[in-house]
């Protein structure tokens, strides 16, 4: 899990990236630019839902500041 957050979180960047090559680039049609912004919500998804289930399982814990303690 260490390496797959990293390296998912960069690919939806790339996906938002070539969303607006697309976009800056294209001349009415939209469809690249579409497909990259719908890889781009499967995979923020995906990293969620991965996220959660490694959660779960145990596989990460939690850390960092606790909410509500002084």
């Amino acid at each position: 899990m260490k390496w797959v957050i990293p390296v998912v979180l960069l690919l939806i960047v790339g996906s938002l990236g070539s969303a607006l090559f697309f976009m800056m680039k294209g001349k009415g049609n939209n469809s690249k630019m579409v497909r990259a912004l719908m890889l781009r919500i499967g995979l923020s998804m995906a990293l969620f839902l991965g996220i959660l289930i490694a959660y779960h399982f145990g596989w990460i814990e939690a850390t960092g500041i606790r909410v509500g303690s002084n």
